[in-house]
């Protein structure tokens, strides 16, 4: 029997080399401090962290967060396991739920600082080498290694997800991308008998929020999109494949790239390459726009789980950030990204 993973298990009822080269400097005018505050923006930063110290790099922006659901993960900057370089960081959580529920979550996440986030719904670009410790898990269960999220402000109704998410799902990896503007139709229907129709994103069905998930891309496996919960599809988000597969997550060192640009209205886009592929591309009405959200965009790696048994661990390396392709990738790769994007959005 294929079980069907819940898109958000429990939690809608429950309310290394370049670090210090110039590619890795924080830029702010002289004298001036680095965008933190309400309309200031830190898309023009670029930034590294190749992980070669004790401490994040200065010039890398992220910091490991300390809080109550973090308390279940650890970090190091270990040389056992590195990418690039002379080290990467460790990152792992063991089991501290007193249920394994959906309701209570463990974390060991490196965040962006909040002096260098980006304006919501600028594009801009990233890349980071991520590897994940074996046996792969493989049961129904919430798993996140990756995720773009929207500033929620104090107080705000809902909980709202990723806007763009990694995600182990069957044992696999997977990419997912959150609207809750767009529309939901469901399969079985005269226009969509058995699956969507060319270019629509499978997808969740919607919560009390409007709030639904997509699978935008999956590495290859046996399931279909509705047996591992997208039964659904969305004509506002629309998928361009570019010829890549995502690849196996006991395959080694994933070396991803992305351009992110959040949009709700409808302009939003997403590119994803790994290891040198371009995988797809996603735009539409991407991310959210609901009530008690901030203005800016933020992002944070590392495992992040449902309360469960033993212990999860993953390796990351080679984080950068900026305003343009070449910011993050090769002029190659950035070339190739660059030729014949025309947006499938265009007549």
């Amino acid at each position: 029997m294929i079980a069907t993973i819940p898109l958000y298990p429990g939690r809608r009822s429950a309310l290394k080399r370049l670090a210090l080269c110039g590619f890795a400097l924080l830029v702010a005018a002289p004298g001036s401090a680095l965008p933190a505050s309400a309309g200031q923006d830190g898309r023009d930063l670029v930034l590294f962290d190749g992980f070669e110290g004790t401490d994040f790099a200065p010039g890398g922006g992220l910091y490991y967060k300390d809080n109550h659901e973090q308390e279940a993960g650890s970090y190091a900057f270990e040389s056992e396991i590195v990418r690039s370089g002379k080290q990467a960081i460790e990152l792992s959580v063991r089991s501290q739920c007193k249920k394994q529920n959906g309701l209570c979550s463990e974390r060991a996440e490196v965040w962006e600082k909040p002096e260098v986030l980006v304006l919501y719904g600028e594009p801009v670009w990233y890349a980071l080498s991520m590897r994940m410790a074996t046996p792969i898990p493989t049961e129904p269960h919430r798993y996140v290694m990756a995720q773009w999220k929207r500033e929620i402000i104090p107080g705000a109704h809902g909980d709202y997800s990723p806007l763009l998410a990694l995600r182990l799902v069957d044992g696999r990896l997977v990419a997912t991308v959150d609207t809750d503007t767009g529309t939901f139709q469901p399969t079985g229907t005269a226009e969509r008998p058995t699956a969507c129709r060319p270019g629509e994103a499978p997808a969740g069905t919607p919560d009390e929020f409007g709030q639904f998930r997509t699978l935008v891309a999956a590495a290859p496996g046996e399931h279909a999109p509705a047996q591992i919960g997208f039964p659904g599809c969305s004509p506002d988000l629309v998928i361009t494949p570019r010829g890549g597969t995502l690849p196996a997550l006991d395959s080694g060192w994933i070396d991803f790239v992305f351009q992110v640009k959040p949009g709700p209205g409808g302009d939003g886009r997403i590119d994803i390459v790994a290891n040198g592929q371009w995988i797809v591309t996603v735009e539409g009405k991407i991310g959210h726009e609901g009530d008690g959200l901030g203005e800016h965009m933020y992002f944070k790696f590392g495992p992040y789980r449902a309360g469960q048994d033993g212990i999860w661990k993953l390796w990351y390396d080679d984080f950068r950030r900026g305003p343009a392709c070449t910011d993050v990738a090769s002029a190659e790769l950035c070339a190739t990204l660059g030729a014949g994007v025309k947006s499938a959005l265009t007549p």
